[in-house]
């Protein structure tokens, strides 16, 4: 393909040679952190935007120039109030949602030896709960349920 007036024809990712009329969007950043306490982890009912209804751990979108784990550390004490020790980064889901919404989430494991878990955010979550890794609550976030299909075990 040559250039045409400064412009490049975009070729769909699928091989097909008709050309693009968007650019193909790169897919969103997320983090998701396994809080482990007494050999179980920490999740909550999702409120208000995309996986509303699914069980998910903490978790966000870094801030421009945060690494995973200042992204795991803010966002688990802006929506529970706890200090997380030991972050561990893990595993990575790639997830492509029903709506449209491309998504590379990075997991982080991490201890929260005390505290209770808070709900700061109650637009955003039903309430937090501890659950066995072997007992998982249904439906589950789509990059959860990613991560648990792959035989990963935080604990």
């Amino acid at each position: 393909m040559g250039l045409r007036g400064g412009h490049v024809p975009l070729e769909h990712p699928s091989g097909d040679r008709r050309p693009l009329s968007h650019p193909p969007v790169p897919p969103l950043r997320g983090v998701g952190v396994l809080i482990l306490r007494d050999g179980k982890v920490l999740l909550g009912k999702r409120r208000g935007s995309h996986g509303e209804g699914a069980w998910a751990p903490p978790g966000g979108h870094p801030d421009p120039g945060e690494t995973v784990e200042e992204t795991a550390r803010r966002e688990v004490l802006e929506e529970t109030g706890l200090l997380i020790e030991r972050p561990r980064v893990g595993p990575v889901s790639e997830d492509r949602f029903p709506e449209g919404k491309h998504y590379l989430t990075t997991f982080v494991v991490a201890d929260a030896p005390t505290g209770a878990p808070r709900n700061l955010e109650p637009n955003k979550c039903e309430g937090w709960e501890w659950f066995s890794w072997d007992a998982l609550p249904s439906p589950l976030f789509l990059p959860l349920t990613s991560l648990h299909q792959t035989g990963f075990r935080p604990l």
